[in-house]
């Protein structure tokens, strides 16, 4: 950095010399080229003044003994008058008056005031000129403050080592130093130099390697840091400033127990103590704790500051208590310098947006005059987390733009998932190059970021590279890649994944001795972890697998928070076991709305909807006692979805009538289309025409149609079909269901010509249609099995076994339902394709990879062929077998040759 005053001193010859040397061993002096000072025309002195008030005033120069020029320069430094104060000893030198070891301290402060390197260099040189380098100390440990603090560490080991008379503030200005460049290891080498050179150490000694210690891993931390405090005991050092150090340190090593116990022992708490306190308990979610002592400390007769709004206002924001929040912004408003405050405006408008009060939180903005990059960083957060996408982006351009800030890895790792969701940002994969062109490609947040970007926009295999490339993975790296599996349909890849993490973590708990018995925090799966890989167990009806995490999630005492509780509902009900399910939802102690839902859902897939309204009548109970629980538009789709499958159809009915009027909620095109669902399943085909026909004209009918066409492939009613297939194919023409749903109605009815029509113009538009299939888990994998599939290494067993037991299900009765092959064929052949279904090939795989007796539990992408399930309803008759089949829309439990439909699906 260069400075206007340093031409109005002689430069050097050249640099100070530049080479490292050791902190901590005692050097040779260096020395250091000089030249006299040439008289120069000064320059006008600048007027402007760092700190406030006005500037002490020069006498003239005839008045001025050299006493008097220290004393002004003095003065000026310790009123902050930093520019002044250099303008002062330039005129003291240029009038021939020689600085001294008073002069020099003074004037090195303010260049350290100013954070002029350059210029505290050319003061250096005079040092050494007049003579002040080897014999004062005070004059060289200003000098390596200088340094230190101008972060020119190399320069200030050179000093310190050219001391050879060190004192108690050397040592200090030396580990200060090096706290502030964050080297904490060598910080506490020096420490323990100046024990062995029998130097007492300071208050000002302890808070320094207090905040060394902090900064280490936790258990050395925790361990040195505990001594420090011994030592301060030791020696009765009870002053104020040494126990906020000791309170800091504690609760940045995550024991903030400590730090609460301390302070309770300690009478002389200040502002900073209490302070500390607050923030502590905020930075360790400890929330409660935090507007406690926030209570406690008001009522103490303390006045707030904005360290301490700003301390307390993350607790408001995830607790999301918007009274009292506006309770202290009410406060602040009524003091000037908080209100004007930029730290106070970022934690206002971080907890007005976490409690979704985004216009609020961006008044907050527009009201503070100076902005720093926090206030901009918390209102484009706030923007994208409320998914306020084009705000945060328009915000995000007129901060560069017009504030000309550049942004940080808190601002990039707020504005990637915007760009992702954004439909005006075309181009989402340029911000990963605009990334990198602000260096910030190895943060680990914005990576976190980009490993979700990729996985959004369906390039999980690029994800994987950023993550793989990570040298320091977080909790939210694992659960952010874990997600992105997850949302890819990767269950398995995120299973595994999930696997490999608990694998770190059992090798840092391998390579750990712990101190004093205390174990360290290894990465555990947390419960975000747990709502993310649940749903991927769900889908794969990974039983087994679901049962182990939800061990995991007891032994953690995670199991009862109310999101891994919903998700371990849903986990249980998706692989069959409605029991376990319940059980689980009845242990919950405090339930949402998604909790209830989840429940409500879970029965309509059971077919058991009796149940799903007795559960809605106890969800309307809850509620008058817990207002945040209400049926919501969710709770209504699910709820129809249970009447459909159990053909409850007046039940159903009678609900979507008292939607609006009894729990004010407009139907939206989802209720139209499980309505017609409803009316369609129990065969009332024209009804549900009808009802379509009588939906407001504004609303989306893609969804009923569809609803209706999959009723009349049910029905196989073909003129209704061909209505509804003709106008979904002019809502949604790239959807192949829609072109299998009517192909299959004409192959069911004999229409084959028409059925290969379809399945030509699909082929003509490239519309391809998905694949049918099914999977089942055994032991610490997922089989998947596709129709006719030859490729599974047991495929020539399964088919033998198939083709025996269906000889023994004829002698029982059965007889093959060759409607259900939609290939125009004979029939023999017919029945060799209907033995070759994925649901059959994985109920056989079951029953001859287990025990006898054990439960199959299959799970199939589209819905269950007729013969399918009239086959599994013999299976598990002449196995002795449960059979759990769940298929896209609900489950068949399959006993002694009956399904729990009652073959009503």
């Amino acid at each position: 950095m260069s400075s206007s005053y340093t031409q109005l001193l002689t430069p050097l010859s050249g640099p100070l010399p530049s080479q490292p040397l050791s902190a901590l061993q005692i050097h040779q002096p260096t020395t250091l080229k000089t030249h006299t000072l040439k008289p120069s025309p000064l320059l006008n002195p600048p007027t402007t003044t760092t700190g406030g008030g006005s500037a002490p005033k020069l006498a003239s120069h005839s008045s001025r003994t050299p006493a008097t020029w220290v004393e002004t320069l003095r003065s000026q430094t310790r009123s902050n008058h930093f520019r002044e104060a250099i303008s002062t000893y330039i005129e003291m030198t240029l009038s021939g008056v020689a600085p001294d070891n008073f002069a020099f301290p003074a004037v090195l402060k303010a260049v350290t005031g100013i954070q002029d390197l350059n210029l505290g260099k050319q003061i250096h040189a005079h040092v050494v000129k007049f003579g002040y380098g080897l014999s004062s100390v005070t004059v060289a440990n200003t000098l390596v403050n200088v340094y230190g603090k101008c972060g020119d560490i190399g320069d200030a080991c050179k000093v310190f080592d050219g001391i050879t008379d060190r004192d108690q503030v050397s040592w200090n200005s030396m580990i200060a130093a090096l706290c502030r460049i964050e080297e904490w290891e060598l910080a506490l080498d020096a420490f323990r130099s100046m024990l062995l050179e029998n130097m007492e150490p300071s208050s000002f000694t302890l808070v320094s390697v207090a905040h060394a210690c902090s900064n280490l891993h936790k258990r050395d931390g925790l361990r040195l840091g505990k001594q420090v405090h011994a030592y301060g005991l030791r020696v009765s050092d009870w002053k104020t400033f040494t126990i906020n150090a000791l309170l800091a340190m504690y609760a940045k090593l995550g024991l903030v127990e400590y730090s609460r116990a301390l302070f309770e022992m300690f009478e002389d708490c200040d502002m900073v103590s209490w302070n500390t306190m607050i923030s502590s308990f905020s930075q360790n979610d400890q929330f409660m704790e935090a507007l406690e002592f926030f209570r406690l400390m008001v009522l103490a007769g303390l006045k707030p500051d904005g360290v301490t709004v700003a301390s307390v206002l993350p607790a408001c924001s995830h607790l999301e208590m918007l009274d009292t929040g506006k309770e202290i912004h009410a406060y602040a408003l009524r003091t000037t310098e908080l209100s004007e405050n930029s730290y106070v405006g970022s934690a206002l408008v971080d907890m007005y947006c976490n409690c979704r009060q985004v216009g609020s939180g961006r008044q907050v903005f527009d009201a503070v005059l100076e902005r720093k990059i926090p206030l901009w960083n918390a209102m484009i957060t706030g923007y994208a987390q409320n998914e306020y996408d084009e705000e945060a982006l328009k915000l995000f351009l007129e901060m560069y733009a017009a504030s000309a800030l550049f942004p940080n890895s808190t601002t990039m790792s707020s504005i990637v998932p915007a760009c992702v969701r954004s439909e005006s940002f075309a181009d989402k994969e340029s911000i990963h190059g605009y990334v990198i062109k602000r260096g910030l490609e190895k943060n680990r947040y914005v990576q976190n970021a980009l490993v979700d970007m990729y996985s959004r926009l369906g390039k999980t295999v690029i994800s994987e590279i950023i993550f793989n490339s990570m040298e320091a993975k977080d909790i939210v790296s694992w659960n952010t890649m874990i997600t992105g599996y997850v949302i890819s349909g990767r269950h398995g890849d995120a299973l595994n994944l999930l696997c490999d993490m608990q694998r770190v973590e059992e090798k840092k708990n391998t390579d750990y001795t712990g101190y004093d018995n205390e174990k360290s925090i290894p990465l555990k799966p947390n419960s975000i972890t747990f709502m993310t890989i649940l749903p991927g167990c769900a889908a794969l009806g990974a039983l087994a697998k679901g049962k182990e995490i939800h061990a995991y999630a007891i032994r953690n005492l995670l199991a009862f928070d109310v999101a891994v509780g919903s998700a371990l509902v849903d986990m249980y009900a998706k692989c069959g076991c409605i029991g376990l399910a319940r059980t689980v939802f009845n242990q919950i102690p405090i339930k949402n709305v998604i909790t209830w839902n989840v429940l409500i859902m879970a029965y309509g897939m059971h077919g058991r909807g009796e149940e799903a309204l007795e559960l809605l009548r106890d969800m309307v109970d809850e509620g008058r006692r817990n207002k945040e629980v209400r049926p919501n538009e969710v709770t209504f789709i699910a709820l129809f979805a249970a009447c459909s499958h159990s053909g409850m159809v007046d039940e159903g009915l009678n609900l979507f009538r008292k939607m609006k009027e009894d729990y004010g909620i407009e139907p939206a095109p989802d209720h139209y289309a499980c309505v017609v669902d409803l009316l369609g399943r129990a065969g009332n085909v024209e009804e549900a025409y009808q009802f379509i026909n009588s939906m407001p004209s504004q609303l989306d009918k893609a969804g009923a149609w569809s609803s209706l066409l999959g009723a009349c492939r049910i029905h196989q009613n073909v003129e209704i079909g061909e209505v509804a297939a003709n106008h979904l194919l002019q809502l949604e023409p790239d959807v192949a269901s829609h072109y299998v749903l009517l192909s299959n109605i004409y192959s069911s009815s004999g229409f084959w010509e028409k059925a290969m029509d379809v399945r030509r113009k699909m082929r003509e538009l490239g519309v391809r249609k998905e694949p049918g299939y099914s999977w089942i888990e055994f032991g610490d994998e997922v089989h998947k099995f596709l129709a006719g599939d030859l490729s599974h290494q047991q495929s020539r067993q399964l088919h033998e076994f198939l083709e025996t037991l269906s000889e023994k299900m004829k002698r029982e009765g059965y007889v093959p339902d060759t409607s259900c092959v939609l290939h125009n064929v004979d029939e023999e052949e017919k029945e060799t394709l209907l033995c070759g279904h994925s649901e059959k090939l994985a109920i056989a795989f079951g029953i001859l990879n287990t025990r006898p007796g054990t439960t199959i539990r299959v799970s199939k992408n589209l819905r269950v062929c007729n013969d399918c399930h009239t086959a599994s309803k013999y299976i598990s008759k002449i196995t002795d077998r449960e059979i759990i089949l769940r298929d896209v829309r609900r489950f068949h439990h399959f006993k002694n040759g009956t399904c729990s439909c009652g073959d009503y699906w």
